[in-house]
């Protein structure tokens, strides 16, 4: 075998080499763990026991891998059935959390690995096996998943992980494999390595680690039909949820674990549930898979379509936080942290009047909820429709409104405002330039009449104020004076020495003056001084 790296053993639990006695290996079945079966036979001089985990697995002959590891030679080769454990402890916590991590990855192996670990540190317990040995790579999630949950239930238990060890790469393995005699379905031109249980399959390996090429699904697919080549016929199914959990398809009653495999069948044909997926590591890598999950995603939508029905819009915001943290945790290996348990808590909580009927569409690789019937609705009919109905008071609306948007409303005024009434032509033009300055500024410009007539010809956007004694026009110039709307009042009179001539310029301009004094806002009346003052507040 070549070596490619010489691996240091750094942590206080590796088990090493002369103190290994007998090893409890996690067995799959798949190209890793039946290399490592005979490599730590060897390399170990340790006695190996294989134990398989039945977690609802799709594609794998679990019969054929409990013969193939004896043939490899386990001393002993346990399956342990534990699909029920797996749904009814791990996947229920994760449908009523509707898990899912960085867009639709259903989380099925991050749920799967605590159980793994759970069932090794037992058996080893009762076999009297020192170490665990699992075939996660030094690169991925699960290395973290499996050890942290396995010293979290016995601290001194021993772990190996053969192929951050031995440097050798697929190509090796089929190399070793065919060496010794070892059986794998894996080849040179199918390279692609599988993690597969009951929500689940995962797909890695060949192209799909490279995000620049299109995934060949057709050779990749293990459970789903392509979209493509799914059936061509829409079909709806009713799933009746109770407290969070679904217990029946069309009305016939399972248990979850059966309810799920019925479900997975019934997606698969329609290639439901099936995504090419670029995520982040625990590790730091920045990764794809492809995903076939057709239960787990008929299910989630589903639930979270009910969910989000039954409660409030307060409920659904925050439960959409606590939604994304669990999704982190769970994929982040840390499922037996005490935050877990608070998230469970909350979930299940709020799923308590999670139950119903919720009707889905498959077809063609979509999921649609197309209607849902709850005795916990906090829908009505009468309120929501558009026909005549006296049950919504319209009439509080327009005071909801204002109310509602208060702040955001006076948040808006944080940005300056200045009223401009220019008079005369030459006064207009010579402030032309001062003028669009404050726009662009970001000031709000209001003008009265023919200054912004005058600003609209130039292309500089205002709001037309009206007159005083326009009462019945808006927005008037009485109203905003009185509500102290500007920061900045340029006022030049029509004729400076004979301004007193007209009596509405005067009520107006006079106006003006008093509200600027009584608001203290600056309020400049000359052109010259107009200039000036533009100039500063516009290039600070």
């Amino acid at each position: 075998m070549k070596q490619k790296q010489d691996y240091v053993k750094v942590s206080s639990y590796e088990g090493r080499k002369g103190e290994v006695k007998k090893v409890v290996l996690l067995y799959s079945g798949g190209l890793d763990t039946s290399v490592m079966l005979k490599w730590i036979q060897d390399e170990y001089n340790a006695e190996v026991i294989a134990l398989t985990i039945d977690i609802g697995q799709q594609a794998d002959d679990l019969g054929m891998i409990h013969k193939k590891a004896l043939k490899l030679g386990a001393i002993k080769a346990m399956v342990i059935d534990a699909k029920d454990e797996f749904a009814e402890e791990y996947i229920a916590k994760g449908i009523k959390a509707n898990a899912s991590y960085q867009g639709r990855y259903y989380l099925a192996t991050s749920m799967g690995r605590p159980l793994l670990a759970k069932w090794a540190v037992k058996i080893a317990a009762q076999e009297g096996a020192d170490t665990i040995a699992h075939g996660c790579t030094g690169k991925g999630n699960d290395q973290v998943r499996i050890e942290g949950s396995a010293l979290a239930l016995n601290p001194d238990i021993k772990i190996i992980a053969p192929v951050r060890e031995w440097g050798m790469g697929r190509d090796e393995e089929l190399e070793y494999a065919k060496e010794h005699n070892i059986p794998v379905k894996q080849t040179a031109d199918k390279i692609y390595s599988y993690d597969d249980n009951l929500w689940g399959v995962s797909a890695e390996g060949g192209e799909i680690e490279n995000p620049a090429l299109i995934p060949n699904l057709e050779k990749i697919l293990v459970v789903c039909k392509s979209p493509k080549n799914a059936i061509d016929k829409e079909e709806v199914v009713t799933i009746s949820f109770v407290k969070g959990i679904p217990v029946a398809i069309n009305q016939k009653r399972y248990k979850l674990s059966r309810l799920i495999q019925e479900l997975n069948k019934i997606g698969a044909k329609h290639g439901i549930g099936i995504a090419t997926h670029i995520e982040d590591r625990v590790v730091g890598l920045k990764i794809r898979n492809v995903y076939e999950a057709p239960g787990a995603e008929i299910i989630t939508i589903a639930h979270q379509t009910l969910e989000k029905f039954v409660c409030t819009r307060s409920e659904n915001e925050f439960k959409n936080a606590i939604d994304i943290k669990w999704a982190y945790m769970c994929y982040g290996a840390l499922w037996s942290d005490p935050l877990m348990s608070h998230l469970n808590a909350y979930t299940n909580d709020v799923n308590q009047k999670v139950t119903g009927e919720v009707k889905v569409n498959l077809y063609k690789g979509k999921v649609e909820v197309q209607a849902l019937e709850t005795p916990n609705s906090v829908f009505s009919e009468k309120l929501v429709t558009f026909m005549a109905s006296s049950d919504f008071n319209q009439n509080a609306s327009p005071g909801f409104t204002e109310l509602y948007t208060l702040q955001m409303r006076m948040a808006q005024r944080s940005e300056k405002t200045a009223l401009l009434s220019i008079g005369k032509r030459e006064n207009k033009q010579k402030l032309r330039k001062e003028m669009k300055m404050l726009a662009d500024a970001q000031f709000q410009l209001y003008a009265t009449y023919k200054t912004h007539k005058f600003l609209k010809r130039e292309g500089i956007e205002a709001i037309l104020v009206h007159k005083i004694s326009e009462v019945n026009t808006q927005p008037n110039l009485l109203d905003l004076l009185e509500a102290n709307r500007f920061d900045l009042i340029i006022n030049i009179p029509t004729d400076a020495e004979k301004e007193e001539r007209t009596e509405k310029e005067l009520t107006d301009g006079q106006t003006i003056r008093k509200y600027a004094i009584k608001n203290n806002t600056h309020l400049v009346t000359d052109v010259g001084v107009a200039k000036k003052l533009v100039e500063q507040i516009t290039t600070k």
